[in-house]
């Protein structure tokens, strides 16, 4: 997702301002972690990915 990820998303902005101040192994595991929360909130509440603002509303 930081590294090869050409789109520019709030959740790789994140990872990149992380990465800045507590480097680059430790963000890449806070990414991988967020994503993974991400999804078993998915698969526990039975919805779908929506990207955009949509997904907000």
């Amino acid at each position: 997702m930081l590294m090869h990820s050409i789109t520019w998303s709030s959740l790789k902005a994140w990872g990149v301002k992380l990465m800045k101040t507590k480097g680059r192994p430790r963000a890449i595991v806070a990414v991988a972690r967020k994503i993974a929360a991400v999804l078993n909130r998915m698969r526990a509440g039975g919805t779908e990915f929506r990207l955009g603002s949509e997904a907000a509303a």
